[in-house]
């Protein structure tokens, strides 16, 4: 589908009171093939999610190393890890070594997750996921574990007044940006 056409469709959704001030915008570099373009959302004529990002393996470093540093952050560790990385060593490293890669192993696993959820997304990712949202239901959209797929639903028409009430206390654990576009909805009502 072609972008004016996907963004068309994405704009017959939004909510009435969202019209004009939340935009699809893309760029694209025509004698550049190598470069997927850039696309964001804006508000207000406002960049605000921007889906292109280089640094994306430099914030995952960074991210690995604030939950690392952070004493705040409890990480359990169960047996069964500690078990298969004795198998993996051959258990030739020490008991209180084994806890350390364990937990290691964990927080770079979790800094991964983390990035993802941040929504480091190129112009063909928002494509893929605005016509997925396009082709499944508002629900599925709203419980999904995308943020990009959520933000849409959020300014979606089809969600209304007594759902976005309802949403409060679940908002309130989710991805700033998200949380960000529902103020946003909330303010129109």
């Amino acid at each position: 589908m072609s972008w004016s056409k996907l963004k068309q469709q994405l704009e017959s959704f939004l909510s009435p009171a969202l019209h004009g001030r939340v935009e699809y915008r893309a760029t694209s570099y025509r004698y550049l093939p190598d470069k997927s373009g850039i696309c964001y959302l804006a508000v207000d004529k406002k960049n605000v999610l921007n889906m292109s990002d280089t640094t994306g393996f430099i914030r995952w470093y960074q991210t690995e190393q604030e939950i690392k540093n952070d004493p705040n952050i409890q990480i359990p560790i169960s047996h069964e890890e500690i078990e298969a990385i004795r198998q993996d060593t051959k258990g030739t490293v020490p008991e209180d070594r084994l806890q350390v890669i364990a937990r290691s192993r964990k927080i770079s696993e979790l800094a991964k997750e983390l990035l993802s959820a941040q929504a480091a997304l190129s112009k063909s990712n928002f494509t893929v996921v605005a016509t997925t949202f396009l082709s499944t239901s508002i629900d599925e959209s709203l419980e999904s574990n995308d943020i990009l797929l959520n933000i849409l639903a959020l300014v979606d028409r089809r969600v209304g007044k007594k759902r976005i009430l309802n949403m409060s206390e679940k908002m309130k654990l989710k991805h700033p940006i998200l949380q960000y576009f529902y103020e946003l909805r909330l303010n129109t009502l």
